[in-house]
């Protein structure tokens, strides 16, 4: 493998030289700056971003740290931060917290140790003044979660998108709508709670009705079965799942026990994942758009990274109620 040093040697000139044409920093005159590139381009040479970064103290490298690589929605976000860093010549490390908050710091400190120049930080849940005790002064973007002190954030309106899915169950007639929440420890599962709560006491008499849950298929399975198992007036007739891989467990559920999803229960999910259009019945959902919101995070990274100190930017995406037959009730 070819080094800076064979470089310099084949075309002749110091090492220096090559790395202010490496770097593009300082003076170098064209036919030299010419035989530097013929030089690498002969040897095969490509210039890593850690070895410019020891010069240029640039990396041009993001970090990514979603809580959850096998829930859908989290990739779509990658996919929109990644293609952004592309777009501008940046790499992006990904890691996955598994909704720990000792993986995320773990994560945060080693992306620190790599020298990357920015995180985007999707889901998190620590508290805030923890997290800004191990960031530092690393830019950073917070995704579907609002930053009080630091760093811009990007999020939809979770309590209000809730709010939403629970009305739009009273208003196609369902009487008794259970929530399937998320864990408490998730600020988005917090918010959707609040959602669906201010949503029953405005449309309905009944007390609300929670089953705490863990965000996955396997939970939102294992819940609808428990709730689907009472009898008479304390059987919902509908289920707000607090994401949609647990509203597809709800299907599955009912599936295995004989009930007719969007004909004997009304199901809706959260966050509008690809494959929520091709569940049998399709699942009702709040879309949230999340490659946008991943795109548009990495945007703000890397221009606090170019130029920082600006204003703290708050930005909250709209969401979208997308009805399907999971609701269609046959009345």
């Amino acid at each position: 493998m070819a080094t800076i040093k064979d470089v310099a040697r084949l075309a002749g000139v110091s090492v220096s030289t090559v790395s202010r044409v490496i770097n593009d920093n300082g003076y170098v005159n064209a036919e030299t700056r010419k035989n530097v590139i013929n030089a690498m381009e002969n040897l095969g040479f490509r210039p890593s971003n850690i070895a410019r970064g020891l010069v240029s103290g640039k990396t041009y490298t993001i970090g990514l740290v979603i809580p959850d690589i096998s829930n859908p929605f989290f990739p779509d976000i990658a996919r929109g931060v990644e293609d952004e860093a592309i777009a501008n010549n940046y790499n992006v490390i990904l890691c996955n917290s598994d909704w720990k908050v000792e993986r995320e710091t773990m994560y945060l400190s080693l992306l620190i140790e790599k020298r990357c120049e920015g995180v985007v930080l999707v889901g998190s849940h620590s508290e805030e003044s923890d997290l800004l005790k191990v960031i530092g002064k690393m830019p950073f973007v917070s995704v579907d979660r609002e930053m009080v002190h630091a760093g811009h954030s990007v999020w939809v309106d979770n309590e209000f998108g809730a709010y939403t899915a629970t009305k739009h169950l009273y208003e196609e007639g369902y009487k008794r709508v259970v929530h399937i929440s998320g864990p408490p420890s998730v600020r988005s599962a917090n918010a959707r709670l609040s959602g669906y709560k201010k949503a029953v006491r405005e449309f309905n008499y009944h007390e609300p009705q929670i089953i705490e849950s863990d965000f996955r298929t396997s939970g939102g399975y294992e819940s609808a079965l428990k709730v689907l198992e009472q009898q008479g007036d304390s059987r919902p007739d509908a289920i707000f799942a607090g994401n949609d891989l647990m509203a597809i467990g709800v299907i599955q559920a009912c599936e295995k026990i004989g009930i007719k999803g969007g004909v004997d229960l009304g199901i809706v999910g959260f966050d509008g994942i690809g494959s929520s259009a091709y569940t049998s019945p399709s699942l009702t959902t709040i879309f949230q758009p999340g490659y946008e919101m991943g795109r548009r995070a990495c945007h703000l990274l890397l221009d606090e990274i170019v130029n920082p100190g600006k204003r703290r930017i708050k930005e909250v995406f709209n969401f979208e109620l997308l009805v399907r037959a999971s609701t269609k009730w046959i009345k």
